[in-house]
């Protein structure tokens, strides 16, 4: 066994450089019973992705038993959940226009995070319209209604969220010890845990912007539209 080790000096392009490493690996054709293994974080890696890959599907079924729990419907929970799907193309969406660097396991994290936070959002509009239905109000002024009153409690729970996670995507770092005792914070921007936190964080921010946008839009046509299906089926 001939075991070839290295360190990535810029952690920033770990799972770049591993991925590139990878690749020539695919392409090299090594003598017979000579057999080459990717090995120690490509492979902690994989057992890390496979493990997340298993929680977010544990996760959004939970998600849907409760909801299913909650609302006695097959039909609410589906329109809540394709939130979670608006969320995932929000952070690819803002990956891509930025150019930034995807780091899966991070941004897996950030989508499991991600999962129950728009789903609350589809929840508060949900339940309220189901309330206003449950009083006498017509399916179009019910929806109409709780868009107009649960828009400001979703715009500003999500935007709180998004601003508050901005100082760990950029990597705004304080030195509390020596602001309380030389009133010098040495305040600075970046930093090694940057490149950890920093894909997390931004995958919450730009896919619940983007879910919660859509959130006032779709999700009310969506429960107009499965209304007047249950509707005509009735019929």
């Amino acid at each position: 066994m001939i075991t070839i080790s290295s360190n990535v000096l810029d952690p920033a392009k770990q799972f770049e450089t591993v991925a590139e490493v990878q690749r020539y690996v695919n392409e090299f054709q090594p003598p017979s019973g000579v057999s080459i293994v990717m090995t120690g974080e490509q492979e902690a890696q994989a057992e890390d992705q496979a493990f997340l890959n298993g929680a977010l599907m544990v996760s959004i079924l939970l998600i849907i038993l409760i909801l299913v729990i909650q609302f006695n419907s097959f039909s609410k929970p589906l329109i809540i959940l394709t939130e979670i799907f608006f969320s995932i193309i929000g952070f690819l969406l803002g990956f891509s226009i930025f150019k930034m660097e995807v780091s899966s396991i991070m941004c897996m994290v950030g989508i499991i995070a991600l999962a129950g936070i728009v789903v609350r959002n589809g929840i508060l509009l949900v339940e309220f319209t189901d309330e206003l239905r449950a009083r006498g109000v017509p399916a179009f002024d019910a929806i109409v209604e709780a868009g107009r009153i649960r828009m400001t409690p979703v715009i500003l729970t999500a935007s709180a969220t998004m601003l508050g996670l901005i100082p760990l995507a950029i990597g705004l770092n304080i030195d509390f010890s020596t602001l309380f005792t030389s009133l010098n914070p040495h305040i600075y921007l970046g930093g090694d845990m940057t490149a950890f936190w920093g894909p997390l964080s931004w995958t919450m921010i730009f896919g619940l912007g983007f879910a919660t946008f859509l959130t006032l839009i779709l999700v009310p046509v969506m429960y107009l539209l499965s209304e007047r299906i249950k509707n005509n089926i009735r019929k």
